[in-house]
């Protein structure tokens, strides 16, 4: 199984990319023992200079065609459910279980997901009622895919 997080913008050098980084490597050698064979971000151009509505409409388009064919689409968004470690190592169990190929991950620019796009996917995520900076969310995102591979494969990564 593939997992895409399909974001708006381009996270440059620093601090997040590296943890990004790591957390994608780290994914990948612990998941390819439990069928999980990549995790690949795939950001869109951020569209900065029109009003919230059509900016998240333009954004929309982009992460659309970003998405793998026949992927299962989890959205990112305040408005999404909270869940703990172990429900969502779950949950990414199943589908692969389930023979799902693809799963992607969709993270909205700082005005947030169109919520036609919103209302599309599979599932909503949320981290919390807080607002969490779109460029940190990825990394955190990427956090938990590892941590839910480190799970499923019974790894003592997650201590809890």
């Amino acid at each position: 199984m593939r997992i895409d997080i399909c974001a708006v913008g381009k996270l440059r050098a620093g601090p997040e990319k590296a943890l990004l980084d790591d957390y994608v490597s780290r994914t990948e050698a612990a998941g390819r023992g439990i069928g999980i064979t990549a995790l690949n971000l795939k950001e869109v151009e951020e569209k900065r200079r029109l009003e919230p509505a059509p900016l998240k409409e333009s954004e929309a388009a982009l992460l659309r065609a970003a998405l793998p064919r026949g992927a299962i689409l989890v959205a990112l968004d305040e408005r999404g459910r909270a869940e703990p470690s172990e429900a969502f190592a779950k949950r990414l169990g199943r589908w692969r279980d389930e023979g799902q190929s693809d799963i992607a991950f969709i993270i909205g620019g700082a005005a947030g997901l169109a919520p036609a796009l919103r209302e599309e996917a599979a599932h909503v995520l949320a981290f919390g009622p807080m607002t969490w900076p779109h460029m940190l969310v990825r990394v955190m995102l990427a956090e938990q895919i590892y941590r839910a591979v480190t799970i499923l494969a019974g790894h003592p990564y997650h201590r809890a």
